[in-house]
Order: C-alpha cells, then structure tokens, then sequence
C-alpha cells in the first residue's frame, strides 16, 4: 500500500518533478541540429541560457564559440561559451552591451555557418538594446509602469519589440543567410515563439498600432522619444513571409505542460488523482484564485470532476496590479488570495512559485498555504486581508515561515500551482 507523504514534503516533490522535466542538461541535447561544414556561433539569453549554453557545450561535437546573457545569478562555468549577466525584469548596460556583441557575432555570416539560438524566460529584458533615439533610461521607466499596470506578457513583449534593435525577428535579419536553429524553453501561455524572449529569431505578427494600443489600453504615458518612435511607425519588425526566414528552425525543447506533466505522473505515483487545469491560464492572480478555490472546494465537496484525494495542477502566467505597498510576486498574491477564498477549508494545501526560482523581484520561489494559515497568521499579528488588500503577499507567508526557496533553478517554464485536496468527513 502506498503511504502518502505530508502535505508540505508532497507539494515540495510535485514542484520538484516540474523542475525536473524543464532541466536543460536532459531537454537540450536531444534536440541539437548535425555540426555544419562552416563555424558554429552560440547565442542566447533568458534565465536558463547558461544552463543551456553549458548542455550544447557537453554534447557538441565539433568547435564553437559564442556568447549568451542570463540573469544575474543564473551563471554557471563555460569553456568556450562566454555567459554574460544582467538585470532581469530591469534592463541595465550589461544586457546593452550584451545585445550588441550578439548582433556583431552574427552579422557576416554564409550559408554554410550556423547560429544555435538559446531561447528562454526573461531573454527579452536582459536583451535591453534600444532602438535608435531610445535611451536604456527611456525603456526603464516604461518597463517599470507596464510591469505595474497588470498588462500581461505578451501585450508587454508587443512593446518590447518595437523599441528594441534586436527583438521581433531582427535577430534573424542579422543573421540572415546563415542557418539558424532557435532552442527554446517556453515560459510563455501557448508557447507562442513570438513571445517568448520577444521573438528573437521569428516573424513577429504584430505592429505598432498594437503597441501603441496596448498603451492606451492601460492608460500609460511613454518617455517623449518612445511615444515619437511608435508614432512614427517607420521600420516595422520582420513579417511572416519575409525571406529572411527561410534558413531558420524554432524547436520547443521544454514546455509547461511537460512540467506539468511530470508533477501529474508523480502524484498518481503516491494515490493522488492529479486534475490539470491548464498549462495557459492567465489573469489577474487574485481572481485566477477565485476560480481555483471553487474547483478545491468542488471536488472536496461534490467529488466533481474527481473524488478527493486529488491535486490541483495548473500553470500559466498570472498578473498583479499593484496597487499597494507591499512586496511579493504573482504567487504569492496568488497564494493569499486563495487563503482568503478558502478561509481555512480543511484539508486544502497548496503551492505555488515561478519555476525559474524567484517569484518576481523577491528571493523566493514561492510560498507553502495550509489550512491553518490564516489563523497563524492572525496569531502573529498578521491579518491576511490586509496584507492581500497592499499586494504584501511575500509579508504574509515570511512571517509564517512558509516561502519556498529553491535559488535560481536555471530553467523557467513559467508558474507551478498545486493544491492538495484531502477528504473530510
């Protein structure tokens, strides 16, 4: 008979097996193009690129060389792949700078020469190369608004690619005539390879009137350079049909759904009956919770659409309009707005946290929800309203001692939920 582990060890291994699924040393080689007659040149960047970078080197039969920008942190050891750090979601000089050296690697390049490409999370921020007239400073500021205003990731990346010099496709107009092969690990709804990293190596279907839309849509004023660029609309990004990319390749290596995947197959391991809701969900993560509680409480109650013991799965990236002071990512707000729908439901536990290991700016992963949070939490002193009411998601569960902490993972396949629904008489 199988012995089900407690609550915290058992979402703790679910979270694991997601990650495991998303690690790079299994997903990248299998999916590495032949060596071709000419040079090789890597590049990348994302919160797994160095990981990746380090899989292409251990695999790869022939020379190579190139350079690949990850988040600070996220480094690890290269031979002959340089790994560049810089600021995630802020750009900084260092990706400039970064931007600029992979542009000049693969300019120039012939038909016989190959560009691997190594696509993931994050890629679009830490590739901060502005536009012509766009100033790195210009970019901060309207990073720091948009990432406020609950627009979600591929409105943002919408944006990103018509004030960038090397997203929407222009990486593969540099690169153009060589072959180009693009690796990715999506942390993006869908897997769209347009949004992932702002499409780096792919047509890019949308344009500045959407841009410009997606401003207006949340009421964002832009520095004067970018409202002029945008309006002036003059060198659109790469369009599907331009024959740029007709030497390029995009291979999904890792995706939600196989992490999700993974975390499924290791819940029937133990008795469970995993329920996945989806690997796409978006949404403000305080009414993703909404939702969430209501199919908890379903199955706990009515066996509908399975009987209890069941978990929970689902991924996807939700949002958060800040609106107050607070700290914490989207899964701890998600979190806390769940404990506050459940309001102590027994026999209900969850996780939730960014498998690249940070929950937005903070140090954690995510964060552990057990029946007794709320009370614990008012025993502290903590009311979980409040904290919910000043987007304090990370306070909250600090002060109980349940964040997850796991460091930088070196992969992102975007956010893991799982909630644990027990049987009660």
């Amino acid at each position: 008979m199988t012995v089900m582990p407690a609550p915290d060890a058992l979402l703790r291994d679910l979270f694991a097996a997601a990650l495991a699924a998303a690690d790079p040393a299994l997903a990248v080689p299998r999916f590495l193009p032949p060596p071709p007659r000419g040079r090789t040149i890597v590049v990348g960047a994302g919160k797994a690129a160095a990981s990746m970078a380090a899989a292409v080197e251990a695999h790869w039969p022939g020379p190579l060389e190139g350079l690949v920008v990850t988040r600070y942190g996220h480094a690890v050891p290269c031979r002959r792949i340089r790994v560049v750090e810089a600021s995630h979601p802020m750009p900084d000089a260092a990706g400039t700078a970064a931007a600029e050296e992979i542009l000049g690697l693969v300019r120039g390049l012939g038909p016989d020469d190959l560009v691997l490409c190594l696509v993931s999370g994050g890629g679009s921020a830490l590739l901060g190369l502005p536009a012509p007239g766009i100033t790195l400073d210009d970019k901060r500021a309207l990073t720091t608004d948009l990432l406020r205003s609950g627009a979600t990731i591929g409105e943002i990346n919408t944006i990103r690619k018509h004030l960038s010099a090397i997203k929407g496709g222009r990486l593969a107009q540099a690169a153009a005539p060589a072959r180009l092969v693009a690796l990715a690990i999506s942390d993006v709804p869908n897997d769209d390879p347009a949004v992932i990293a702002s499409g780096l190596t792919v047509p890019d279907p949308t344009t500045y009137a959407d841009a410009r839309g997606v401003l207006a849509k949340y009421g964002i004023t832009p520095p004067p350079a970018i409202a002029a660029r945008l309006a002036a609309a003059l060198d659109e990004t790469p369009k599907p049909g331009d024959p740029i990319f007709a030497n390029t390749r995009f291979v999904m290596v890792a995706t939600p759904q196989m992490a999700l995947d993974a975390a499924a197959e290791r819940a029937r391991a133990v008795g469970l009956t995993p329920i996945v809701l989806g690997d796409a969900i978006e949404g403000e993560a305080r009414d993703v919770a909404l939702v969430h509680a209501a199919i908890a409480r379903q199955v706990q109650r009515r066996g509908q659409p399975l009987p209890a013991p069941a978990v929970l799965l689902s991924g996807g990236e939700t949002t958060v309009t800040v609106r107050g002071r607070g700290r914490g990512g989207r899964n701890a707000e998600f979190l806390l707005a769940l404990a506050v729908a459940l309001d102590g439901a027994p026999g209900i536990h969850a996780l939730a946290g960014d498998t690249d290991g940070i929950d937005g700016t903070e140090d954690n992963a995510g964060a552990l929800l057990h029946p007794d949070s709320i009370q614990r939490g008012r025993a502290a002193g903590i009311e979980a309203r409040e904290r919910l009411a000043d987007n304090d998601g990370y306070g909250f569960f600090a002060g109980l001692g349940d964040l997850v902490r796991t460091g930088p993972t070196l992969t992102n396949v975007n956010d893991f939920r799982a909630i644990l629904v027990l049987p009660v008489s």
